[in-house]
């Protein structure tokens, strides 16, 4: 796998060329004054969670959980206080 280092103002000005380097499989690293300050990788080889398995794990996780004595609109009007 390619791996590219480019500057951020190299990456402002080329971001849609890094985009299509990246869909190809390619890892880019943005630097700021050389220091690498981020990552743009494929999706694939992201960390990125399937929904699936998020939705499964809210759902028990809220299993046996209650909202309180007043409710969920009641939640929702305290929210709105802030």
């Amino acid at each position: 796998m390619r791996h590219t280092t480019v500057g951020a103002y190299e990456a402002k000005t080329h971001l849609s060329g890094l985009l299509d380097k990246v869909a190809q499989g390619e890892r880019v690293t943005i630097t700021k004054h050389g220091v690498p300050v981020a990552l743009l990788v494929p999706v694939a080889e992201s960390s990125r969670p399937d929904p699936r398995e998020a939705i499964a794990r809210l759902k028990a996780f809220r299993h046996g959980r209650l909202l309180g004595d007043g409710g969920l609109r009641d939640l929702v009007e305290e929210g709105r206080r802030f």
